[in-house]
Formats: structure tokens, sequence, C-alpha cells
């Protein structure tokens, strides 16, 4: 008897949804993905350890210049620490930006497992590279 119940409980249900109008649709997960930016992709997280900054030298001098204030430490939990503070970050695709803290609005393209570049406000690619020097334990 209770199986009855439950079997017309579930065509009623059928029933409902199907003559309901068109807005009531299961939701189009594949439209409420971002698309075509550089932050669509996978969340993923940073390798932890010490990353440096520099910025490119030049043929007659040093081959690239250190800037310390912008080196920082990538711990667990998307968690960073730099020099002036610490904060999170998010990765998503190949785009690491930091979300609170000292660094908050920063942004990064991953050029590997262990090279950041910096971008400028408008996107675009600055000289600044970050590279992971060690584990940082």
């Amino acid at each position: 008897m209770k199986t009855r119940y439950v079997f017309l409980l579930l065509m009623s249900a059928a029933a409902a949804a199907a003559l309901l109008p068109g807005s009531a649709k299961g939701q189009d997960r594949n439209a409420s993905r971002p698309q075509g930016s550089a932050t669509s992709g996978m969340l993923g997280i940073l390798r932890h350890g010490n990353w440096q900054c520099a910025l490119p030298g030049d043929a007659g001098g040093e081959t690239f210049i250190e800037v310390p204030e912008e080196a920082f430490r990538i711990g667990t939990a998307s968690s960073y620490e730099s020099p002036a503070g610490s904060g999170i970050y998010l990765m998503r695709g190949r785009e690491v930006i930091f979300t609170r803290g000292p660094k908050k609005d920063e942004r990064f393209r991953v050029l590997g497992e262990n090279t950041l570049q910096k971008l400028n406000s408008d996107g675009s690619l600055s000289k600044l590279i970050c590279t992971r020097v060690g584990s940082g334990n």
C-alpha cells in the first residue's frame, strides 16, 4: 500500500513538472559558467613556499633586479604572507588574484608551476616575474 502512494506521488510530481511553464526548466549549468576570460577554468592552488619577485635587468648590468617588497610566501588554505602582512588568494584557470590582505586586487598570470607574471590594471602583462624559490619549511 505504501509503495502505491510513493508511486502516485512521484507520478504527480512528474506530471506537474511537465506542465509548468518554460521558466521552471532545469538550470543550464554550461550557461552559468564564465566564458572566454582568463579567469575561466578550474579552481586551483599555488605551490606552497617562498616566492621571489624580480624585474628584468639589462645586458650591461644585473640580469634581474629583485623586488623584495613584492615577495610572498604561499601557505595552506589559499593563504599568503608578504612583508606587509597576510591574506588570501584565488587561482582560477591561469590567473591568480589576491582577494584579501595587502596584495588585494593584484593579479598574476600563471606561466608555469613555479612562475607567475604580474598583470597591470588593464590586464596587460607587466615586467615583474615571481618565481617559487623554496618550499618555505
